[in-house]
Order: C-alpha cells, then sequence, then structure tokens
C-alpha cells in the first residue's frame, strides 16, 4: 500500500460531479483538502471484515471485489465494483464495523474522506443526504439483483453471465484477462471449480471464446449472451 498526498482541482474532482453536486465550490475545495489518497496492488486488502469504520470511500481507479467469511471461513464473493463505486456504503452507517472485506484485484486507487465529516455534511445539506440515501440504495440493488440474475441461471449461463459481465461492463473488451481465479469464479456463481472448468473448456470447444491461461477473448458475443439467458 502507497499513500499519495495529491490534492484534488476541485473544479474537476470526480467526487463533484458524481455525488457531491449539491456541495458548494468552497465546501468542496475543503473536502479535497483533507481527502486523502491510497494505492493498492493486486491481491492487497483495502478494508478487512470486523475493522471500525473511520472512513468515506470511493474507488478512484482499478477494480476490487467485496467478500465476506462464512461461519467456516470460507471465503464468499458479494460483487464487484468499479471506478467510482463508493465501496464503503454497505455498512457505513448501519454499523461501527465493516461487514465485509474489500480486496484490490488490479492495481487500484483509492479516495478517503474522514466518516464524520460526511456526516456533518449530510446533517446540514438534505439534497446531500438525498444523494447519499440514492448512492447506498444504487450498491444494495447491484448486489441483490446481480445475485438473483445469477441464481436464475443453470452452470453455462452463469459462466457467460459473468463474461459477459467481465467484457462489458468492466473492461469493454472483447478481449481481457480475468481479474479473478476459476475457484473465486466457482465461489461468487456457486458451483464447483470442476463445473467452472469443463464450461470454460466447452465454450473454447464451441468457438465461442478463446483461452491463454487467464486472457479471454470472446470470439461470439451473441452465442454467449443466448447461452447467458437460455443456458
Amino acid at each position: 500500500m502507497e499513500e499519495m498526498g495529491k490534492k484534488c482541482d476541485c473544479d474537476q474532482c470526480q467526487l463533484k460531479t458524481l455525488f457531491f453536486s449539491h456541495i458548494g465550490t468552497d465546501e468542496l475545495s475543503d473536502i479535497c483538502e483533507i481527502k486523502r489518497e491510497e494505492n493498492f496492488a493486486p491481491g492487497e486488502i483495502l478494508i478487512n471484515e470486523g475493522e471500525p469504520i473511520r472512513e468515506f470511500i470511493y474507488l478512484k481507479e482499478g477494480l476490487v471485489k467485496l467478500s465476506k467469511r462464512t461461519k467456516n471461513s470460507k471465503e464468499q464473493i458479494l460483487s464487484f465494483s468499479k471506478p467510482f463505486d463508493f465501496v464503503s456504503l454497505l455498512s457505513v452507517f448501519s454499523s461501527d464495523i465493516y461487514k465485509y472485506s474489500v480486496t484490490a484485484l488490479q492495481p487500484t486507487t483509492i479516495c478517503m474522506i474522514n466518516l464524520e465529516v460526511v456526516k456533518i455534511f449530510a446533517q446540514r445539506n438534505a439534497m446531500f443526504a438525498m444523494d447519499l440515501m440514492s448512492r447506498i440504495s444504487e450498491a444494495t440493488d447491484k448486489i441483490i439483483l446481480d445475485n438473483l440474475e445469477i441464481k436464475r441461471k443453470n452452470l453455462k449461463g452463469r459462466v457467460a453471465h459473468l463474461l459477459i459481465y467481465f467484457a462489458d461492463n468492466i473492461f469493454n473488451n472483447s478481449e481481457f484477462e480475468l481479474p479473478v481465479s476459476r475457484r473465486e469464479i466457482a465461489d461468487y456463481i456457486g458451483m464447483t471449480t470442476e463445473n467452472v472448468i469443463r464450461a470454460l473448456s466447452e465454450f473454447r470447444k464451441d468457438k465461442i471464446i478463446k483461452i491463454y491461461g487467464k486472457d479471454i477473448q470472446v470470439l461470439d458475443m451473441q452465442r454467449l449472451e443466448i447461452i447467458s439467458e437460455l443456458g
């Protein structure tokens, strides 16, 4: 983990355009003066389940996974987040500690603001508070809807759904490096690692994708979409 001491240009700040549109320029300048940025390498943990919540965090660059430990200490992936998701929102007002972990899957930069400062702004500014609640609802809805979508599919449909998600929503490219292992894919979609490997092999055999280790190239997006929908 590497800490960065850069200050933001408030006229161009993502915080203003994405979230703090109802905060004045002077107030935003104050936030920019106290915010911190940190870099994380792939595999590094941004947030540990059980840690006290002290910061308001959003993802500026990179890709992360949100996960939770089950009773038998197995990791259960809840969701993936990309810029400019607010990765601390799920627990930030409902608990004093994080109920999940966040781990970098790619080189990642986060922006952090002291949580008490954010709470003060929410108390003073009703429109800011409404924006905050809207973002919390969006983050929650995304996890619920994604999990429901996956659960209604069979094995091949689940694997196809995740490949489409990475291609269209994360990388915006039909060729990409899988940011997670076969085991993590299996964990996320609720299947065995062997079944995931088998499905990927069948997609390759049917010339729907090409596989080069962790590199995936989608050759036939239309067929992959049909499999995602119908299995």
